[in-house]
Order: C-alpha cells, then sequence, then structure tokens
C-alpha cells in the first residue's frame, strides 16, 4: 500500500516550495537590475563575457585579437575612472578650509582634478594647474611653459601622505600654513613649449636622443640641472666631444603603452639617434606582486615589442634600464623577479640591456668605505631621496645612472662609427631601370650615415 502523507504537511511543503521560488525570482530579478542599470553591473556583465570568450580561445588555441585585448583594457580605465570621481567630492568635503584652498590651488578639487589611468593598471589624481589631458594614448601630459614645485606630507583621508607638484607662485607660501603639507625646497621643475621637463631643445645638437620613463626619469625632488636625462646630456657631451641634446620625456606614473605613445609624438619631430627605456617594477602590476613574481609580462612586452619595431623601423639604437630599487642597494639584492625576469621577456641583445645596479653598488660602497676611513657613522643611501622618506634617484644618483647609461651609448655610438668606417664600398650599379618596372636600385634603403648637418634625416 502507498504510504499517504498528512494534508497539513502538504500544505507546508507547497508554501516551502512556493517561497523558495519567490526568493529566487526575486533574486534574479535583482541581479539582472544591477547588471542592466548599475555602473558596477554593467563593468561585471562585460568583464565577465569578455574574459569567458578569451579562455574559450585560448582553450581551442586560437588568439585573441589585439583590439579585443585593448576595449577590454578601456572598459577598465573608464570604469575605474567613472568610480573614483565618484568618491572625490565625498572626500574633498572632509578637508577644513585651508586644505580646501590648497587643493582647489592645485587643481585637485572635485570640479577640476585631473582623472586618468596610470601605474599599468591604477588610476591616478593628478593637479590640472600641473597636468593635462592627453588623448593620444599617453592619458595626461604636463602643460607647457609651467614653473611647479613640490609639496609633500599633505595628509589625506586615510594613512597615506600625499605629494604632489603646485605651481611655483608667490602665494604658495601662504597657502600652505595651516595645512601640515611642506613645500620641498629644491624640488622646482620647469616644462619647456613642448610639455616636457627640461629647457627648451636644441635641435641642431650634433648628437640627439629620447629618454622615455616614469617619475625615476621625470626625477621626483630635483631641481631641473639634475634629472637623469641632463646628468645624460653632460656625461655624454663630454665622451662624445660634441654637443648633445636629451629630450626628457620621464613623466609619473607612465607605462609601457605610455611610453610607446611619447616615443611616436616625439620621434619624428626630434629625429634622434638613440631611445633610452627606463622602467621600474610597478610597469607590471602592483608593485609588491611583481617583486614576488606576478606581473603581467606579458602585456608590457607587447608594449616593449612596438618600442623594439619602432626604434629598427627608424635605424635609432634602443637600450633598455631598469631603475634600480632602493632597497636591492642597501639589502638583500633579489632581483630573479625584478628586473630578471624582464631581462627574461625583452628578447634584446646584450647590448640593449643595462642593469646599472652594479654600478650603484660600487658607488654605496665608495661612500661607505670612505665613512669607515673617516670614522662617520653610516648613513641611508645618498643616491636616493631618503632624507624625505622618498625612493627616487637624488641628484647623486641621477649622476650615477648616467654615468652608467652615458658609458654605454657612447660604446654604441663607436660601433655604429666603426661599422660605417669599415664597411666595403657597394658594387657599381647600372642606373638604367629593368624591363620588369622594378625601382631603381640606388633608391632602395641605404646603410645609415651620421647626420653631417642638424637638417639632414637618415635613410
Amino acid at each position: 500500500m502507498r504510504q499517504r502523507v498528512f494534508a497539513f504537511i502538504q500544505r507546508a511543503e507547497r508554501l516551502e516550495r512556493t517561497f523558495k521560488f519567490a526568493i529566487t525570482m526575486a533574486t534574479v530579478c535583482l541581479l539582472a537590475f544591477f547588471l542592466a542599470v548599475t555602473s558596477p553591473g554593467r563593468y561585471l556583465s562585460t568583464w565577465v563575457s569578455a574574459r569567458a570568450r578569451r579562455l574559450a580561445l585560448k582553450a581551442v588555441g586560437l588568439p585573441v585579437e589585439r583590439a579585443e585585448i585593448d576595449a577590454d583594457w578601456q572598459r577598465k580605465r573608464l570604469f575605474d575612472i567613472e568610480q573614483s570621481r565618484g568618491t572625490l567630492a565625498a572626500t574633498y568635503a572632509e578637508y577644513p578650509p585651508a586644505m580646501q584652498r590648497l587643493l582647489r590651488f592645485a587643481g585637485l578639487d572635485p570640479d577640476h582634478a585631473l582623472v586618468r589611468w596610470g601605474n599599468f593598471d591604477r588610476t591616478v589624481l593628478l593637479p590640472s594647474a600641473v597636468f593635462e589631458a592627453d588623448r593620444t594614448g599617453r592619458s595626461y601630459r604636463f602643460r607647457p611653459n609651467m614653473r611647479s614645485i613640490w609639496i609633500r606630507n599633505f595628509p589625506v583621508r586615510g594613512p597615506v601622505k600625499a605629494y604632489f607638484p603646485v605651481p611655483d607662485l608667490p602665494e604658495l607660501s601662504d597657502l600652505v600654513k595651516g595645512t601640515g603639507a611642506q613645500i620641498v625646497e629644491g624640488s622646482n621643475q620647469t616644462t619647456n613649449s613642448w610639455g616636457l621637463r627640461g629647457p627648451e631643445p636644441d635641435l641642431g645638437a650634433r648628437w640627439r636622443g629620447i629618454v622615455l620613463g616614469d617619475s625615476y626619469m621625470q626625477g621626483l625632488f630635483v631641481g631641473d640641472r639634475e634629472t637623469p636625462s641632463e646628468c645624460l646630456k653632460r656625461d655624454l657631451t663630454a665622451r662624445l666631444g660634441a654637443p648633445v641634446e636629451i629630450l626628457n620625456t620621464g613623466h609619473l606614473g607612465y607605462s609601457p603603452e605610455q611610453y610607446y605613445y611619447t616615443v611616436l609624438q616625439f620621434a619624428e619631430r626630434f629625429t634622434p639617434q638613440f631611445v633610452v627605456v627606463s622602467f621600474f617594477a610597478n610597469d607590471f602590476g602592483d608593485f609588491q606582486e611583481v617583486l614576488e613574481g606576478k606581473g603581467d609580462w606579458e602585456e608590457s612586452n607587447y608594449w616593449f615589442g612596438r618600442i623594439r619595431q619602432h626604434s629598427f623601423s627608424r635605424g635609432f639604437d634602443c637600450i633598455f634600464v631598469p631603475a634600480p630599487w632602493v632597497n636591492q642597494i642597501e639589502g638583500p639584492q633579489m632581483a630573479g623577479n625584478y628586473p630578471g625576469k624582464i631581462s627574461n621577456i625583452l628578447e634584446v641583445t646584450g647590448p640593449q640591456y643595462l642593469d646599472p645596479i652594479a654600478d650603484f653598488a660600487d658607488a654605496q660602497l665608495a661612500i661607505r668605505n670612505r665613512a669607515n676611513r673617516m670614522r662617520l657613522p653610516s648613513t641611508a643611501s645618498p643616491f636616493f631621496n631618503g632624507r624625505i622618506g622618498d625612493a627616487h634617484f637624488s641628484a647623486r644618483g641621477a649622476e650615477i645612472w648616467a654615468a652608467a647609461v652615458g658609458r654605454r651609448l657612447g660604446l654604441l655610438v663607436e660601433s655604429r662609427r666603426l661599422a660605417q668606417i669599415t664597411a666595403p664600398p657597394p658594387p657599381p650599379q647600372s642606373t638604367a631601370r629593368a624591363d620588369t618596372g622594378d625601382e631603381d636600385p640606388r633608391t632602395k634603403a641605404l646603410p645609415l650615415q651620421s647626420r653631417q648637418t642638424p637638417h639632414t634625416k637618415r635613410p
């Protein structure tokens, strides 16, 4: 006989099923509303679908189109910028009036702050009085013909104290009072008409080079004549015995993608003979994760590859130089992941890669030995801005970097000279065109020649 169930139990089970169904439908409706209406929901749905497609393509061995990767990055950057702007107004309202006046002066208030992407995968908040938006691929750039100075220890909401440049105007000293911030004396920086740090470039110099990089190359908290680029200019002028001009395109927060679009923007206008690509660990993802070997090596190397290709097609030398972290000089080097992994993926020859960490270590030992001979106490490395709690190059550190890079570039220039001197002359060829319609052989690519006048372009 079939066992029967009491009627009140059946009613209870029906009610339970109905309740569960209602809860499920309500959850589905709320989730659909979240995904369709809210900004985080729309971003999440597109992110999930894009990642699922990329995983499916990789599973069957098909490549992911570069346009699809770029679109994914664009969505992430726009979403992060939108979210950052949403919290900026609330944060600004929490500051007392004195701090709000300083932020308005710098262009960091909600109505004027420049919120852009940088540092590989981060959103950066920049003072619009010093920076402006760039839509050529660089994300942002310096305002031209601008004189600014750094302030430090501005007490932002949270445990971090902010550092940022502000216009170097007479009223700044009064605006800083009562904010807790301090002006970094000697950190004045000037931009030229090109929107780059340094004096107006000399297009007639015998040797010309471009330095690509981030805050290390921009030169944080040092004067205009103390940046790595200016130190390199003086070093090469002495080595080569001829005028040298170096274009300093370093911007804080820049990463390999911005390096590439920077060289595109300035190479044709400046016509360099060499390019120096300076990079740091945060060009590949979160700084600490990169040191542990978890960086996005593939994405950054894609842009490095485009820089190499552009340099090769234009016929100028290109070298890659990692900026050493101060802890790698004063403590365990731990260079297996940074810069070790980058040297593995770059696929460049030995002369095209230069790690200056040995030069910094030698200079550090010389300083320590001198202090020991004079029986002085050891101090922090003078090659970094440790006096203000910063890890970028000091003026002395910029000189160490420039000497190492200048030595390599001097050898590359000499190698090119010798190759041109010892190259056999080309065999005589007829000037008549073949019947096949091919171009005159004389119009084909010629070996790279040194410039004889400032206005002569290389083939």
